[in-house]
């Protein structure tokens, strides 16, 4: 199948403001952009979808820009909030920036100007002051047009200041920028873009009377209703230090049957062929979870690379029925995230630990549940009463793991 029937295929496209030129501008070597705004230091994986389109328009051979907006950052988008967003600074904005530049250069190839650059609004947004701001380009702009965006719409019963309003001029100036200074003639962008986006179209054929084309992308959604990308602690992040490899990994592994198809579409470059196989184990073999587990590995491969896997994969094995010494002790804190803990600077006498994790209801359950064997200790069976739990057998002189039954995770962490 061509590029934009694949693209179809995978779900992937939701609104385009003129599919005859979009089909023009697939057939060529077209240049296309997409905003990300610096509103904390890192992207999380619901950008997974804009960046991973760019990854494939860069596959194809078209050119990409990146752009991040240091400039449109310390406005604030108002698409999808009901309440003002709290301003950055321009220190926290152009710092959040280039921590975003940094994390999409792990996606896209920037190797090679003339197939992709980066680019941050702020380095035109700046120079433009009020007066021509208002002249050349607020007059392109009517109340009622603006009005009318979904994006504005939404929000004028629970109020919207006049800058978070301006929000929808300043990005259709990037689109107009960098059609004069890269020819560029499409922009991709979440759904909730699509008022924004069709401004900026709209300046450019008033601007510069020229044709150009938007792109928006589905929202991805859980088929429970559920929130795709949240977990209990928040957001999942790009970046691994605020959400670690072993979290995304097993996310995806716990992906429902009814959504993993439609996941491996948008999220992997696994071939269509390759993703029927796989759909075809959904149906046949489901307690094999084959899908899943292939999702799994493919989107720790494309956001964290081949080690990270290797070590989720581990991470993995271990906690649900290998060694836990063959884990170091941050990886099981990482592993073990959540679960019922207590913190200690001295020795520690097995049942006071057991009661305090509440691993047991009182001291005598304790006793009568090591003596049946029921506990394991950093991976081995333990029955003593008296057993004292010191530092000098802690893994990595830091933790310990306590398992009741098969399931049932307890931490002891010594702290100096």
């Amino acid at each position: 199948m061509d590029f934009i029937t694949e693209l179809q295929w995978r779900g992937l496209i939701k609104d385009v403001t003129d599919v005859n030129l979009l089909g023009q501008l697939l057939e060529k070597k077209a240049t296309l952009y997409c905003g990300f705004d610096p509103t904390a230091d890192s992207l999380h994986i619901g950008h997974l979808v804009p960046i991973q389109m760019l990854m494939r328009f860069q596959r194809h051979g078209h050119r990409i820009i990146a752009l991040v907006g240091g400039g449109t950052g310390l406005i604030g988008d108002p698409s999808g909030r009901k309440n003002e967003r709290q301003l950055l600074t321009l220190e926290q904005s152009l710092k959040n920036a280039e921590s975003i530049k940094l994390q999409l250069s792990q996606f896209l190839d920037f190797s090679d100007s003339n197939r992709t650059i980066m680019v941050n609004n702020y380095d035109w947004l700046h120079k433009i002051s009020v007066i021509d701001y208002l002249r050349d380009f607020g007059k392109s702009f009517s109340i009622n047009y603006m009005l009318a965006k979904d994006v504005v719409a939404s929000r004028l019963q629970d109020g919207i200041s006049y800058t978070e309003f301006s929000y929808m001029i300043l990005q259709s100036l990037d689109f107009l920028n960098l059609y004069e200074r890269e020819h560029c003639e499409l922009q991709i962008g979440g759904s909730d873009q699509w008022g924004n986006i069709t401004a900026g179209v709209e300046l450019v054929r008033k601007s510069k009377e020229a044709t150009v084309c938007g792109l928006t992308l589905p929202l991805i959604t859980k088929s429970d209703g559920t929130k795709f990308g949240k977990s209990s602690s928040g957001s999942f992040w790009l970046d691994a230090n605020r959400t670690s490899p072993y979290e995304i990994y097993q996310y995806f592994l716990n992906t429902a049957d009814a959504d993993v198809v439609h996941y491996l579409k948008v999220f992997t470059f696994l071939s269509p062929e390759e993703i029927m196989e796989l759909e075809k184990t959904v149906i046949e073999v489901p307690e094999q979870r084959l899908a899943q587990r292939r999702l799994a590995e493919e989107m720790i491969r494309i956001m964290h690379g081949e080690q990270a896997l290797l070590e989720a994969q581990k991470m993995t094995s271990v906690l649900f029925g290998g060694n836990v010494r063959d884990l170091t002790a941050s990886q099981l804190q990482i592993c073990l995230q959540g679960v019922s803990s207590i913190q200690v600077n001295n020795p520690v006498n097995i049942i006071d630990a057991l009661v305090e994790l509440k691993a047991a209801s009182s001291r005598r359950e304790a006793r009568e549940l090591l003596a049946k064997g029921t506990y394991s200790l950093n991976g081995e069976k333990i029955e003593d009463s008296s057993l004292m739990l010191s530092q000098a057998n802690a893994i990595d002189n830091k933790l310990f793991v306590l398992r009741r039954g098969k399931k049932n995770y307890f931490l002891v962490q010594y702290i100096q």
